[in-house]
C-alpha cells in the first residue's frame, strides 16, 4: 500500500516509492529504492525533501499515515475551493493567436539558443536583440496566454534547454500578468525568465544531456549554473538588476534547503519566487533524457503541495489560478466518457474550462471534434463535467492536434 509519510518518520527498511520533488533536487541515483541506513534519510532531509511515498508492502509501514490516494484526495478538496476565485479574461480566441504564437516560439528558441552559443565563447549578451522578443511574447501572452504556452509544452530532449527558457519566460510573464504588476516590472521578469538558465551553457553537453541520473560530482556542476549565468549577465551594463536577481536566485526554497546561497522565505525576492515556481512547473511537466514529464494538471498539484515548505504558498495558489487547474493543452476525462482537450479557462470557475472533445473511451474511437463550455447546461454547448485528467500515451493519442478546430 502506498502512503505518504513525514521525513521525519522515516527509518531504515522502508521503501522509498517517490521522493515527491522535482529530479533537479534531490542527489539520489534512483527515485524508489529499499532505506538501508540513517545516512540515506539524512541525505533526504538535507536535499529539502519534507514529506515521501512509501510502499508498506515492501518495507516497514506506518500505522497512521494517510495513504496517497487520501493525501491526493484532500489535495482535490483545497483545489476546488481555490478554483472558485476570478482568473484574468484573454482579448482573442486561440484560434486566432496560434500562428503567430508558432512563430514567436520559433524565434525565441532560435535567440536562446544564439544566447547560449555566445555565452560558451565568452561573448557578452546583446540586449538589444533579446529585448524585442521579450516583447513579442509579453504580446501574445496578453491576447491569449493559452496560445504560446500551450505550444511551449511540446519539446524534445534538443531542444529542451532552449525551449525551457522560453516557456519560462512567457509563463513568467503570464504569472506577472495575472497578479497586476505594471508592464515595466513584467517586461523586466520576462528578460529575467528567458535569461535564467544562461549559466547552463557552461555545463558540459555530457552532463546536460545526460540520458540517466548524474552522480553527486555532477550534480555539484549542474548547481553551478545561476552563479555562472549570473556573470555572464554581469558583462553586460544594461542587464538590469531584476533579470540578475532571477538568474541567481531561482533554485532558492523558503525553507532554506536550495541554492547557491541558501536564502529562506522572504529573503528571496518576490520575483525569484515566482520565477521558481515556474521554472520547476516547466521542468516537471517536459520529457527529459531519462524520466517522462508529468501531466500538467498533476505537475499544479504537485506545486500546491511542495508549496507548503519550498515555495510561497500564496504565489503557488496564485499561479494555478493563472494558469488553470486545468491548463490550456491539459487532457481529461468527462463523466460522459470522452476525452477533451482544455483550449480556454472559464473566468470564474476553473473547474469548467471550455474543452475540444474528440475521442470516445467507451468505443475506444475518434469522434467528430466539438467545442464544449463545461460552464453551460445541456443543450447549450455543455452538459458535461471533468471527471479527472489523464495520460495521453495511456489513450494513445495527441491531444495537440484538437488544441484548434478546423
Amino acid at each position: 500500500m502506498f502512503k505518504k509519510v513525514d521525513s521525519s518518520q522515516l527509518k531504515v527498511g522502508m521503501y522509498i516509492h517517490d521522493l515527491s520533488c522535482d529530479w533537479m533536487t534531490h542527489p539520489f541515483i534512483r527515485n524508489r529504492f529499499l532505506i538501508s541506513s540513517e545516512d540515506e534519510i539524512r541525505k533526504i532531509i538535507q536535499s529539502g525533501i519534507h514529506d515521501v511515498v512509501i510502499d508498506s508492502d515492501k518495507g516497514l509501514d506506518v500505522v497512521n499515515a494517510p495513504t496517497l490516494a487520501e493525501a491526493q484526495a484532500e489535495t482535490e478538496r483545497e483545489l476546488v475551493e481555490l478554483a472558485a476565485k476570478p482568473v484574468v479574461v484573454t482579448r482573442v480566441s486561440l484560434g486566432e493567436e496560434m500562428a503567430r504564437a508558432t512563430q514567436i516560439r520559433h524565434q525565441a528558441s532560435t535567440l536562446v539558443r544564439t544566447v547560449m552559443r555566445d555565452a560558451r565563447l565568452g561573448k557578452a549578451i546583446e540586449l538589444d536583440q533579446v529585448q524585442p522578443v521579450v516583447q513579442n511574447i509579453t504580446e501574445s501572452i496578453l491576447r491569449n496566454p493559452g496560445a504560446l504556452v500551450g505550444l511551449l509544452r511540446i519539446k524534445t530532449k534538443d531542444d529542451y534547454t532552449f525551449l525551457h527558457s522560453v516557456s519560462v519566460c512567457a509563463l513568467l510573464v503570464a504569472f506577472c500578468r495575472s497578479r497586476g504588476m505594471d508592464a515595466e516590472l513584467t517586461h523586466q521578469a520576462g528578460l529575467g525568465g528567458l535569461l535564467h538558465d544562461t549559466g547552463k551553457a557552461l555545463v558540459p553537453d555530457a552532463i546536460l544531456n545526460k540520458p540517466g541520473p548524474l552522480t553527486d560530482e555532477e550534480f555539484a556542476i549542474i548547481k553551478r549554473h545561476p552563479k555562472d549565468g549570473y556573470d555572464i549577465l554581469l558583462q553586460s551594463p544594461e542587464v538590469g538588476p531584476i533579470p540578475l536577481d532571477i538568474t541567481l536566485h531561482h533554485h532558492e526554497r523558503r525553507d532554506g534547503s536550495g541554492y547557491p546561497d541558501k536564502q529562506a522565505g522572504d529573503g528571496i525576492s518576490e520575483l525569484a519566487q515566482m520565477a521558481a515556481i515556474v521554472d520547476v512547473y516547466d521542468a516537471i511537466t517536459a520529457d527529459r533524457c531519462y524520466h517522462k514529464g508529468m501531466s500538467a494538471a498533476a505537475a499544479l498539484r504537485k506545486i500546491y503541495e511542495w508549496s507548503k515548505f519550498h515555495f510561497n504558498p500564496t504565489y503557488a495558489q496564485e499561479f494555478m489560478r493563472c494558469v488553470g487547474i486545468y491548463p490550456v493543452g491539459t487532457m481529461v476525462l468527462l463523466e460522459s466518457g470522452r476525452l477533451g482537450v482544455v483550449i480556454e479557462p472559464h473566468e470564474t470557475n476553473l473547474l469548467a474550462p471550455k474543452v475540444n472533445v474528440f475521442f470516445n473511451t467507451k468505443q475506444n474511437l475518434y469522434i467528430k471534434p466539438e467545442t464544449l463550455d463545461l460552464s453551460r447546461g445541456l443543450g447549450f454547448g455543455g452538459g458535461d463535467k471533468i471527471v479527472g485528467h489523464e495520460s495521453p500515451s495511456k489513450w494513445k493519442v495527441d491531444p495537440m492536434r484538437f488544441l484548434t478546430l478546423a
